[in-house]
Parts: C-alpha cells; sequence; structure tokens
C-alpha cells in the first residue's frame, strides 16, 4: 500500500499498515458509502413492504438499483465531494448524486421523490456512525482478544517462577510472573465483556426526532415501528427518545470502556518496562535492531514505551468525546458533528498501542538468574510469615519483634535461620519455617 507521507497523522502513514482495516472502517469513503446504502436501503425498504403507499419497485429496478450500489467506488466519492462544494451539505450531496442515477433511468425515475423521503441528514448520520462505529468495535475486540490470549499463555507458561514482589516500591512478599499476569488478564477479560454489552444506538425520527414528515405525509402507518423495523436490519438498537440527535451516551459509555481498558493496558506497560530495567525480564536481541544512535550496548523496551505513549493519546481523545458528545444545545447544535468525525482517531492511537505491547511481549524471556538472585538476597520478606506463625502461636509482640529484628536491615538465610531456632515456638512451627525460603513463600499464587 503506497502512503503519503505529507499526511499530518501518523496513523496515515508511519503506522498505516499496522491498522489497515480501522482506517478502512472510519476513512471519510466508508462515510460517505454508509449513508449512500442507507438511503437506498430506506427507498427500497419502503417500497417492498408498503407497496400501497409506496409504489413497488419491479425486480428489474430493485437490481439495477442494487448494482448501483455494490459497485460504489472512489470515483463516486469523488463525484459527491464535487456536489458538496455546490451544495455545502454532505448529505444533500449524497441525495442529489442517487437522484442524479436515476434520472438516466426512465422507471426508475418516477421514485426520484421517495430519495431522502420523510428523513433528515442526522438520521443518515446516526445510523451511518452507528454502523461504522459498530464495525470498528469488532475489529477491536479482536486485537484486545490477541493480547489476552498471549496474556493467559504467559500466565500458565510462567506460574511457578517464584519473584520478589515490590509495594511502594520496597521489597515485598514474592508472587509469581504468572500470577501477576493473571491479574491484568481477568482485569482486561472483564473489560472486554463490557465492551461486548454496549448496543450502538441510532436514531431515524426526522428532525426534532417526533416523525413529523412521516406522520403528516402518511398517518396511518405505525412509523416508530416501522422505522425501528428499518434501524435494526443494520443490526443496531433504535433509540426512540431523541431530539435531532441521537443523544450519544453509548458513544461516552463506549469511550469510558476503551479508556478503562487502555489504562490497565498502560499499568502493564509500566509494570514490564520496571520489570525490564530491573532485569526480571530480559528483551530478546534483534540482531539488526539499533537501540541507541550512540549507545551500541542498549537493547529498549521501545514496545511499551510505544505503547504506553499511544494509549495516552487515546485517552486524551476519549476523554473529550466523553465530555463532549453527550452535550447539544437544545434540540441540537452543529459541534456534536465535526468531533463524531475523529471517533476513528481512538480506535487507531489504541491499536497501535496494542500492536506495541504485543510485539514487547512477544520479545520478552523471564531472567531467571536475577530474579534467583534477587529472592536470595532479601530474606527479610519472610518476616511476615514468622511473625504471622508467632502470632498464631499467642506472641502478643510478635509484629514488634520482627521489627526490630528487620526493618532497614538486610537478613540472610544465616541470620533468618538463627533468629527462628532462638524463637519461644512450637517444633513443628519452628521446621516450617526453617524450610521456608523466599522463592517457596509465595502463598497460592501459583494456584491463582
Amino acid at each position: 500500500m503506497k502512503h503519503e507521507h505529507n499526511n499530518i497523522s501518523p496513523l496515515d502513514n508511519r503506522y498505516a499498515d499496522k491498522i489497515t482495516d480501522t482506517r478502512a472502517c472510519f476513512s471519510e469513503h466508508e462515510l460517505v458509502k454508509q449513508r449512500f446504502n442507507i438511503e437506498l436501503e430506506w427507498l427500497i425498504y419502503l417500497c417492498d413492504n408498503y407497496p400501497n403507499f409506496f409504489k413497488k419497485l419491479s425486480q428489474s429496478s430493485r437490481n439495477k438499483i442494487y448494482k448501483f450500489k455494490d459497485q460504489f467506488a472512489d470515483k463516486d466519492v469523488l463525484k459527491i465531494k464535487k456536489i458538496e462544494a455546490t451544495t455545502n451539505h454532505d448529505v444533500k450531496a449524497i441525495e442529489y448524486f442517487i437522484k442524479d442515477f436515476f434520472k438516466k433511468d426512465k422507471v426508475l425515475s418516477r421514485y426520484i421523490h421517495l430519495i431522502h423521503f420523510g428523513l433528515t441528514s442526522e438520521d443518515v448520520n446516526s445510523l451511518a456512525y452507528s454502523i461504522m462505529i459498530k464495525n470498528g468495535l469488532s475489529i477491536h475486540i479482536n486485537k484486545l482478544s490477541d493480547l489476552l490470549k498471549i496474556l493467559k499463555t504467559c500466565s500458565v507458561k510462567w506460574k511457578n517462577i517464584a519473584f520478589l514482589s515490590r509495594t511502594h516500591g520496597q521489597a515485598a512478599s514474592p508472587s509469581t510472573l504468572g500470577k501477576e499476569l493473571k491479574v491484568y488478564s481477568k482485569r482486561i477479560e472483564r473489560e472486554i465483556n463490557l465492551l461486548k454489552s454496549i448496543k450502538p444506538l441510532a436514531k431515524f425520527s426526522g428532525a426534532t426526532g417526533n416523525y413529523h414528515t412521516f406522520v403528516i405525509a402518511n398517518d396511518k402507518i405505525d412509523w416508530p415501528k416501522v422505522n425501528k423495523k428499518f434501524v435494526n436490519s443494520f443490526g443496531i438498537e433504535k433509540n426512540l427518545f431523541t431530539t435531532q440527535i441521537e443523544p450519544h451516551d453509548w458513544v461516552a459509555e463506549l469511550t469510558q470502556t476503551i479508556t478503562r481498558l487502555n489504562n490497565i493496558c498502560t499499568d502493564f506497560s509500566q509494570d514490564m518496562w520496571i520489570y525490564i530495567a530491573n532485569d526480571i525480564f530480559a528483551l530478546c536481541i534483534i540482531n539488526n535492531e539499533i537501540g541507541s544512535s550512540t549507545m551500541p550496548h542498549k537493547v529498549n523496551p521501545i514496545d511499551f514505551e510505544n505503547a504506553e505513549g499511544n494509549f495516552g493519546i487515546a485517552n486524551s481523545l476519549n476523554d473529550f468525546f466523553t465530555n463532549k458528545l453527550t452535550k447539544s444545545r437544545l434540540q441540537r447544535d452543529l459541534s456534536d458533528s465535526t468531533v463524531l468525525r475523529n471517533i476513528g482517531l481512538t480506535f487507531g492511537y489504541s491499536q497501535i498501542a496494542l500492536s506495541s505491547l504485543i510485539k514487547g511481549l512477544n520479545k520478552v524471556i523471564p531472567n531467571r538468574d536475577k530474579i534467583s538472585e534477587e529472592l536470595n538476597n532479601n530474606w527479610e520478606v519472610l518476616t511476615e510469615a514468622v511473625q504471622t506463625i508467632m502470632r498464631y502461636e499467642g506472641i502478643d509482640d510478635a509484629y514488634e519483634q520482627l521489627k526490630s529484628l528487620s526493618r532497614g536491615k538486610k537478613l540472610n538465610k544465616e541470620s533468618y535461620i538463627k533468629f527462628i531456632k532462638n524463637l519461644d515456638i512450637s517444633s513443628d512451627a519452628k521446621n516450617k519455617l526453617i524450610k521456608l525460603t523466599p522463592s517457596k513463600y509465595i502463598g497460592l499464587a501459583n494456584k491463582l
């Protein structure tokens, strides 16, 4: 694919090949195409389902319309854009484009009056964006599922690798690498399920959402029911109560959920960066890659850094979408229109970040030697176990004794065992504690 290098967004040049499907899903071409499809499908829907009120289409005419619809291409977008330059109205330009096609056919020309019948442009826009977001969300969930699959695989693979935890940056009760990854996989899995539960909504009820044009034309038709069935045919739910615009609350729910997912992934990216910095994970060396233009030895955690940056951009956009799109003056103002055109950016930046995170995760391996060394250098983490056993055996000042022994001090195996042997506790408890090592003190981490 050829990309223009003077585009302002890296999504359209540097990162273009990584989000081909998402770029296509939210492109101007796709927006115009969805509007075009909706206009034609609405005309066919009326004529097919209500022939007593709208002239029935012959099979030949239907075939001509569907051929026109199926052959929609870039050249048609350019024609519509040329019309828009005159009309200064994007949806009206599509109506005129269809009208020009119908004029060329003796039979179809009798149906020109039904193009855009009863609709306001926001009916078409609302449904078009809902379809695009629905399709984009499907792509995004697939990408998230790829990450989830890798996290689950690594979690199982590394479930028995004990390592030193850090709370407040200080040595703390050991865990396993697998269990810590499990925490992230479960957090992500929960948010994916929430994403899947969000139902895209659209309005299809005229200028201010009251079906004025439909009812004035024919009050014998149950228009809310008719229009609902049409919207549902696209896999979209109809919002019955709207002004001129669908209120976008569902879009806010969507962007807020994506923000939470991005925050979880940022948390994970930062943890991985710190683990790599502390040699808990080693980065696989790729011969032709360069870590620094001046320091030949460097192997950098660039994928996790790239992920963090792009998740941050996406979340900044999400915050604005959430705060802006749910507000519109009175029955509507146009500020939501220009904002909604950018909705694809949050999917684009989030997916660039996810790709980087997946790439980074595939390039790390546990540094078992360093992990073992760090555990062996921190026997003081066992003081939690010791004071718990002492409490269990009825020693009131257990915590204070261990605090005096270990706070701000380093213990080794010898000093630890010496302390245990001098404790006034049962033989069974002593034996249990003497056999304990930092690498064995993992609770149920490997089972979790």
